[in-house]
């Protein structure tokens, strides 16, 4: 079972890719977006590691409800709103337990992946972080280490894609051989659930 500590560790390990990936988040968005996204991700994370390390939550749902709200009002442009709201609906979806199994965490996860594409009107192709997440947390039934490398396969693939979603889908087949950097970003998010889980294979 998966308790609050669990969640807090996720957050962490979170703060930590985004981190060590900012730079590359950066310079993939500077080719088709604002070049902000890497930085904007590192301050929003960072923000919501002081807020858990000040007052821990006791449940899974509610540090998810901490850390989406901290990015909502920490991060700029779509990134904040679209992390935060896939955060606060899957700390929602989770409730009030003190703990919750893998099996629940991937059925809150689609819930809250499920809200990012109508916030966003994104869906599977549209060279998103859709195209990370919806893989990804479907792997994820099977392991973390699984839902992992589905992520990193899934940004990958966004590559060929010709943006239609978000500002790279103002360039037309100029976003086309690029990766998109909010479905590499989203792809850390699921990466660090295996880093919070030890690393699990």
């Amino acid at each position: 079972m998966l308790d609050a500590d669990f969640f807090h560790r996720w957050m962490t390990a979170t703060a930590g890719l985004v981190d060590r990936e900012a730079a590359r988040l950066t310079e993939l968005d500077s080719a088709i977006g604002d070049a902000d996204h890497g930085s904007n991700l590192q301050r929003g994370f960072a923000a919501v590691s002081a807020a858990l390390a000040k007052e821990p939550p006791r449940t899974p749902g509610a540090v998810l409800a901490l850390a989406g709200r901290q990015l909502i009002s920490t991060v700029g442009g779509a990134s904040g709103p679209l992390y935060g709201t896939l955060l606060r609906r899957t700390g929602k979806a989770l409730g009030d337990a003190a703990a919750v199994s893998p099996a629940d965490l991937a059925r809150a996860l689609g819930e809250g992946v499920a809200a990012v594409a109508q916030l966003g009107g994104a869906q599977a192709g549209d060279k998103t972080m859709l195209d990370a997440l919806l893989p990804g947390v479907e792997a994820l039934g099977t392991s973390f280490a699984a839902g992992r490398d589905a992520a990193a396969a899934g940004a990958e693939a966004t590559v060929p894609l010709r943006a239609r979603k978000g500002r790279a889908s103002y360039l037309g087949e100029r976003s086309e051989g690029h990766q998109d950097p909010g479905a590499t970003s989203a792809a850390l998010l699921i990466a660090a659930l295996a880093e919070a889980d030890g690393g699990a294979e």
